[in-house]
Order: structure tokens, then sequence, then C-alpha cells
């Protein structure tokens, strides 16, 4: 099955490594690259015009506003969806303020990726004093890079509300979220998933906001389970 996976803000194909391994029996996984433009429509159309005609969409964060323009511009050719750790709400004015001030710093040549004061934010407690895994995410931030942040961010600031069209969705949908997630946390899930027809919910222990890196094994597990389950209802195990 082509599988599109959409990375969050200043994340790459990284985020989805050990899923494009993972799957690679069930599923035949594509990243997109997040990285170039500055809307999440121009987002979706670069990221639409590299897949079949039907593929299945998977979607992080930030790679959850791009996954709602990719419903808006084309819901027919999404077969099924996967939405974790993120929100379908704008910026609330606070966040819009911090956002901005961000970015005026990346301006003025003061981009700092994520740095050890910011991972508490990203990972579980528990993940913290995971070395391996934190250069990672620090790493994989470098890698996008400032203009790319900037990009990102002004795409961000920009988005609509998402949360009217929610009740739209018909593709079979699986909503998860990290237990320990502070950026998008678990009330933003509970939101999207009560809003599409038949979600389900899955809460992931031991996560924070990055479960593909956080928790690959289980993270894989779900997708796979959401990729082969059969479809109608009770489509998942669980599933609410």
């Amino acid at each position: 099955m082509p599988l599109l996976l959409l990375p969050g803000l200043l994340c790459d194909a990284r985020l989805w490594r050990d899923q494009v391994a993972d799957l690679s029996a069930v599923a035949e996984p594509v990243v997109a690259d997040l990285t170039v433009d500055d809307s999440f429509e121009a987002m979706a159309r670069r990221a639409l015009a590299h897949m079949p005609e039907r593929f299945a969409l998977a979607a992080l964060s930030m790679g959850g506003y791009v996954a709602f323009a990719v419903l808006r511009l084309a819901p027919q050719r999404v077969t099924r969806l996967a939405l974790f750790d993120t929100s379908a709400r704008p910026d609330s004015e606070f966040q819009a303020r911090r956002r901005r001030g961000l970015m005026a710093l990346a301006r003025g040549g003061h981009f700092r990726g994520v740095t050890p004061r910011l991972l508490p934010q990203l990972l579980h407690p528990d993940n913290l004093a995971d070395a391996a895994l934190t250069e990672e995410v620090m790493a994989m931030a470098e890698r996008v890079g400032r203009p790319a942040f900037i990009r990102q961010q002004t795409a961000i600031l920009n988005r609509p509300d998402s949360r009217p069209e929610l009740g739209g969705i018909a593709a079979p949908t699986l909503v998860a979220v990290g237990e320990a997630d502070q950026l998008t946390p678990p009330d933003r899930a509970q939101e999207i998933a009560a809003g599409i027809p038949g979600a389900v919910l899955r809460v992931l222990p031991g996560c924070g906001h990055l479960p593909p890196m956080e928790r690959p094994a289980p993270t894989s597990a779900l997708i796979r389970e959401w990729l082969t389950s059969p479809l109608g209802t009770g489509w998942m195990q669980g599933g609410a």
C-alpha cells in the first residue's frame, strides 16, 4: 500500500526512519519534504505530486496541518488517515506571539534549532537520558535549518481552523498521541477523534511529542495494525 508520511516542524525523514524499515512488507512509504514551501497548501500540492492516485496518509504534529490541507485538496485520494500528536486548532494569541518572536530571533541570526533546554518539551521525561535519541533530535533540527524553520513557522501562523472540517473526513482514521506530549497534549487528540466519524484514539505510553523516535517499535506496530485492519465497524481492535 502506498503510504505518505508527513514530518513535523524541524523534522526530516529521520523522524519516520524506523517505520519506513519496519513497514516495508506491508507498505511503500514515501516521506515528504516539508522544508521547501511557506504554506500548507503548497506543501500538500508538492506531496501529492509524488504519490499515486490512492494512498494512506500518516502525519505528525505540523505534518498533521499538512494532512488537513491534503484532505481539503484531494480527499478522495486518501484511503486511510493517521494523525499523531497534532491539533486541529489554530494558534492562540499567546502561541502566535511566541512563534513570531522565535521567527524574529531566527531572522536575526539566532536560530537555535532544538537545544537541550527545549528537549523536555519534546520527549517523555524517561527518554531525556537517552543520549543517542536526544542527539538525533537536535541533529535533525540542524539539518532542517533556519530558512526552512522560518518557512514552516510562516505556514503554521497562517493555517486555518480545521475543526469545522473534521466531521467531513470519510477516511478511516487513527488518532494517536504520546501520553506526556506537552506541545499537543492528549486533549487535542481527543478533540480530533471526537470530531471525525468512527475515528480510533490511542494514547502511547512512554512517549512525549515524538513517538516514532521515542518508541519506534510500538509506533510501527500501531501503524501496521492501522494499515492492515479490515475496514468497517470496529476496524481496529479496541477502537473507540
